[in-house]
This record gives structure tokens, sequence and C-alpha cells, in this order.
């Protein structure tokens, strides 16, 4: 009997992201501007009040394009990636097809997704310029955008920031919900304080997300151009730039999203398109979150944590009596109670559906009456505590030598520094993370359900 090699091909996703009316290509699937891809008046409003910038519209139509694709294609179940043949309706096809721009654009997205991009322009039936001037004013004295999710690093990197460079000076550029709960008129009156589009997909396929960071890079970006500022600030910590990239498994492509290896490409596509010398920054890159927390909590006006989140659960899955709250166990939640608890901040129990993390099981360990419990939920906790542990096995196992010197020497050259001093202050980064991760585990019960699924000799 005779084998035969079967090579999977993964077939192209064929996009138009047109106007109503213009003709698709022959096998493309139509994603409508005004409904697939709907620009919002208001978003764009809060970039656009100064200055009408028709590239830095087309960008965030392509940002939009890409959330689109990346919800509406599912992932092989052999293989991560996919392929998209894009084509999107923007003012200038001449400035979007020359060499330096579809360049950047498609190294940014396929370096970031995993996937393959390649994208093609056609004119606009007639220019998008339509938002009325408002009375909306930047700080005569900004000096730098951060985005801002009211997490976590985002609140204690704002205040040291603040701190430094004086409250005026940074503007921060809400991302994702938040904002939500403030009157209208007030975010009307305030500026990058909605993401200025939405996407609606007919069925979406694919839940990983990875063009994310691409949407939030560019909404920075683009607020960094209209504020007139060249530094963007990023706030993760060492353990949320590294981790997603080093500590993977199986076929799961390496998360770069807030890494100087993605956002360095980011900033190639914004001096391509539009000459900007903005440059994405990481002032805590060499810090654990637990050491920025710790930082920010000892100012004269430290930040509050009471009501910032971190966890990764939908709302109908996080809930204890109609009340929402943060699961506990997810690999975000595990980060976020380890650096809590090694700055010395205390957290109440309810904060989380899983109280007691020294409880002997994961039941026993849940808030009293959730009877929420799902596989998925067991597979995040045993998933949240392999992440930390991964991460800390990168400082000292012989068999990460390597990897860890790469990365360093990846990181170094995209920074401009010495490979072998990067090296340096990522495995201190490292060692750092996992005396603490050992720390957190000691603090608990040496039943502890989490103690059982690490790996950590105790």
């Amino acid at each position: 009997m005779t084998t035969v090699a079967v090579r999977l091909v993964d077939e192209p996703m064929v996009v138009d992201i047109v106007e109503p009316g213009v003709q698709v290509r022959p096998g493309a699937e139509l994603a409508e501007l005004g409904a697939a891809i709907r620009l919002s008046t208001e978003g764009l409003e809060t970039y656009f009040f100064s200055n009408w910038r028709p590239e830095l519209f087309d960008l965030l139509v392509v940002a939009a394009t890409t959330e689109y694709c990346d919800a509406a294609k599912a992932r092989s179940t052999v293989s991560w990636a996919r392929t998209f043949n894009v084509r999107v309706a923007v003012h200038d096809p001449g400035l979007w097809s020359s060499a330096p721009v579809q360049s950047a654009l498609e190294d940014a997205l396929t370096f970031l997704t995993g996937d393959t991009w390649s994208f093609s322009f056609v004119a606009r039936q007639k220019s998008a310029e339509t938002m009325r001037p408002l009375s909306l004013e930047l700080p005569a004295n900004a000096k730098a955008i951060m985005p801002y999710s009211d997490g976590l690093d985002s609140r204690a990197v704002h205040a040291l920031i603040a701190q430094a460079l004086g409250g005026s000076a940074l503007v921060r550029v809400r991302l994702g919900s938040v904002g939500v709960d403030d009157p209208l008129r007030e975010r009307r009156r305030a500026a990058f304080t909605l993401v200025p589009y939405k996407v609606r997909v007919p069925a979406r396929k694919e839940s990983s997300a990875r063009s994310r960071g691409f949407k939030f890079a560019v909404v920075t970006g683009v607020a960094a151009q209209i504020a007139n500022v060249e530094r963007i600030v990023v706030t993760e910590s060492g353990q949320g730039a590294f981790g997603p990239m080093m500590a993977v498994s199986g076929q799961i492509y390496p998360d770069y999203r807030v890494h100087p290896l993605f956002t360095t490409r980011m900033e190639v596509l914004f001096e391509a398109l539009v000459g900007s010398s903005a440059r994405y920054e990481y002032p805590r890159l060499w810090s654990t979150k637990a050491e920025t927390l710790a930082e920010a909590a000892a100012l004269p006006n430290p930040p509050t944590w009471d009501d910032t989140r971190s966890c990764w659960q939908q709302s109908r899955h996080a809930s204890v009596d109609s009340h929402r709250r943060q699961c506990g166990i997810c690999a975000a939640c595990m980060l976020r109670r380890m650096s809590m608890f090694n700055a010395g901040l205390a957290e109440p129990a309810d904060s989380y559906i899983w109280e007691d993390l020294s409880a002997p099981t994961l039941e026993a360990g849940a808030a009293p009456g959730f009877t929420g419990i799902t596989e998925s939920m067991r597979e995040h906790a045993i998933a949240g505590v392999l992440h930390m542990d991964h991460l800390a096995e990168l400082a000292t196992a012989p068999s990460a030598v390597r990897a860890v010197r790469r990365v360093a020497r990846e990181t170094a050259e995209v920074l401009h520094e010495d490979p072998v001093a990067i090296e340096a202050l990522l495995r201190s980064l490292l060692a750092r993370h996992a005396a603490e991760w050992h720390r957190f585990l000691a603090a608990l019960a040496p039943t502890s359900f989490v103690r059982g699924l690490s790996a950590v000799q105790q």
C-alpha cells in the first residue's frame, strides 16, 4: 500500500472593503463600509477635531478591516496560519500602494498575527470628510500619549509618568469599552476617548483576536499624530511584554502585541505613511508588575485598584449572585494576584469567583453558590498556573538558554542596545518573576489546589 503525503493548503480569504454599489472582485466576500465596518461619528470627532487627515482616517479603516478578517475566518485545527487577500477603499490608493507603505503594513500584520496578509487599494467614491469641528483642546504642553484601559498597569504607570512629567503633559487614549460609564457630554469634551469604529461580522468564527494589537497600536499612533507628540508610552510590565511571546505551548503562535518587536514595525508604517517620528517606549519593560504596583503605591497620591479588572472571562461566565467578579484563576488573574501579593497590596477575597486559592480543590475554592464551574474554567485554572510556572522556569532551565538568548538578541536589535546587556536584563527579569511566583505559592496552604497544579518544587 502506497502512502501519499498530502500538503494542507490554506484557502485564502478574499475580502473587499468598499462602499455600497462598488463591484467586488470575483470570489471576494463583501464587507461593506457603513454596514460591516461603521465609522463612529462621535469617535471620529474626538480624533479629527483639529486637523482632518485622510491617510489617518484610512488607517483606522484598515484597522477595522483586519479586525473583520481576523474574526471571520477560523484557524485550522492543524495549522495556525491563515491567508488573507484584502482590497480596501482609501482616499489615496497611490500612497497606500507605494512599496514602503504596503510593505510596512503587510509586515506588521503578518508578524503580529502569524498569518499571511496581502493588500490592494481602490479609490473611495467620495471623501469621508464629514465631521463637524468641535471645541476640543489638548494641553499646550502635551508630551506623550498613553493607551489607557483602567487596568492595573495603566493606572500605575499613568500615576508614575504623570508624577514625572506633570499631569497635563500626558494624554490618555481610552481603549476598549472604558468610558462608557461617563456621561456622554463629558466624553464629547475629551479627546481620544472612544475607538472610532465598530465592526460587525455576520458569523464570528475565530476568537484568538491577534489583530487587537494592531488596532490598539493604530489608535494610539493616530492620536500621537493628531496631538503632535513623539512619545507613545506602553504601560505593560516585563511579564506582560515577554510572557505571551516566550511562555507558549502547542501550535500557538507567539503573542507580540505589546513587545518592541511589533511596535517598531508600527513605527515603520507610520513613518512611511505620514512621515511620523513618534516612537513607542516601554518604561516598565524590565520591571515586574509587582514592582510597578509597589512603586506607584509609594507615590504621595497613589492610585486605587479596587475597581480595576484583569480577568479574561466574559461577564456572563464570571458573576456571583448577579454581581460581576474576576474569575481569579486565568493567567491574567493569576499574574494580578501574585503581583498584588508581592507588592504588599490587599484585595477583598470577594473580588474573585475563586475566593480561596488555598482550598484543596478547585470546587472548594469557589465562592459559595457559584454554579458555573465548567471544563473550560478548569482548563483556564490549569493554564493560568502553568503559564506562571513556564515563565519562572525560563530563568534557570538549561533547555531555555538558547531561547532566552535569541529573544534578548532580537530585542536588543530593535532597541539599538547591546545584546549582552539586554540578555542580562531579561535574565534578571525572569529570575525576579520566578522569585515572586515561589513566594506566592509558599504563602498558600500546603494542600492548595494551585500548588497541586504547579510543577514548581516546593
